[in-house]
């Protein structure tokens, strides 16, 4: 669908600016912070020939400028140690902080400057990076999440947008449906009875009032979008049942469907024409995976605790691996003809509207596919879902 290709291709630009705008950042707070590096380490450097030059003065020499250059450091931490590593002087330390442990592990890292004072003796000026280099330090990945989080707000909004605007389209388009359906199939259940009425021993009758009715659930189903009909309890044998004799009679003799009870009603509460429509629609898939061979579709009803199962079982070609996650997937299918939106309205409609959830439980090539749906007793309705890209 051309919408579908079209979130899609939004999401991807979404995604490309945000790992462009995410390296940019990486790159220039990189360049920023080495040269802010490269910045301090000569600060250093002075500092330390202006240690020297105190070292090495006299009682004559100006020391004013020297001393106000080491005194002017405020904010790189410095540490200045003997040669045995004992500490002589220290500036920007934090009180509570200790010393001789912060000097070896600066000593660790390489950052040192030595002082050649003579004879084999010498100081070691030790530093550390600033307060305000190591924040930039920690800047661009702070920077990398809030771009992150724009990214998945810009598309989170973008989606809630189109899924609304979709909602709109879906819903109208289908209660429009179920409108027009509604005079031509009141005109087929007149003239049905009309053939009831003229050819009361006809076998064929009954069958097409059955159609008609099927017709007639079918417009049901699609005035029910977009609204919030309530589930009732219901005897899910009976749902079961009901899907059996249509798809038996609408079947190829060569595939057999039968359902597997318990020998009580087993209720739950559900709206019985939409969950009906979700169990044909996993037969009809079965029933195309045979492609014409003999087979067989099992309908399980299991109950475990406070969740009723439903397993559809063929004996179809069954999924390959790969497609396993794609079957619910809106436009996806194997089918040389359809749209691919069945089993995705089939999983809104028991995820969203039933609060359960379906899934293909096991499938292999060439042996068939089981396809299963958990309610829970006590779900509560919610409005019937729309297709989403």
């Amino acid at each position: 669908m051309q919408w579908v290709d079209r979130i899609r291709q939004v999401k991807i630009v979404l995604v490309v600016a945000a790992i462009l705008i995410a390296a940019a950042s990486l790159l220039i707070s990189h360049k920023l912070v080495s040269d802010l590096k490269q910045e301090e380490r000569s600060k250093m450097d002075l500092w330390a020939k202006a240690m020297n030059f105190v070292q090495e003065a006299d009682s004559e020499t100006d020391l004013s400028l020297a001393l106000a250059f080491i005194e002017g450091n405020t904010t790189i931490p410095v540490i200045v140690t003997d040669a045995q590593g004992s500490v002589m002087e220290y500036r920007n330390i934090d009180e509570d902080a200790d010393v001789t442990d912060y000097a070896r592990r600066m000593r660790q890292a390489g950052d040192t400057i030595s002082i050649d004072l003579g004879a084999g003796d010498y100081l070691l000026v030790c530093y550390d990076e600033s307060t305000l280099l190591k924040r930039l330090t920690q800047y661009p990945y702070w920077q990398l999440g809030i771009v992150m989080i724009f990214v998945v707000v810009a598309i989170f909004a973008l989606l809630s947008s189109k899924r609304a605007e979709q909602n709109k389209v879906w819903v109208g388009l289908s209660k429009e449906t179920a409108h027009q359906l509604g005079t031509p199939i009141s005109s087929l259940m007149a003239w049905t009875e009309m053939l009831k009425e003229s050819y009361p021993d006809d076998e064929l009758i009954p069958e097409m009032e059955q159609d008609v009715r099927r017709l007639e659930r079918i417009a049901e189903r699609f005035s029910k979008i977009g609204s919030l009909p309530e589930p009732v309890a219901t005897s899910m044998n009976e749902v079961l049942d009901h899907v059996i004799a249509y798809m038996d009679k609408r079947t190829s003799q060569k595939v057999a469907i039968k359902g597997h009870y318990p020998s009580h009603d087993v209720m739950v509460r559900i709206n019985a024409s939409l969950f009906e429509w979700v169990i044909e629609n996993l037969c009809k898939n079965a029933v195309d995976a045979m492609e014409g061979q003999p087979g067989k579709i099992d309908l399980w009803l299991l109950e475990e605790g406070d969740t009723v199962a439903v397993e559809v079982v063929d004996t179809g070609k069954g999924i390959r691996k790969k497609n396993v996650n794609n079957v619910f997937r809106p436009g996806f299918t194997t089918k040389k003809r359809g749209w691919g939106l069945g089993l995705s309205l089939a999983k809104r409609i028991v995820e969203e509207y039933h609060r359960g959830h379906i899934f293909v439980k096991q499938s292999e090539v060439g042996r068939g596919t089981t396809f299963r749906i958990e309610l829970r007793r006590d779900q509560k309705a919610m409005p019937m879902p729309m297709l989403k890209g």
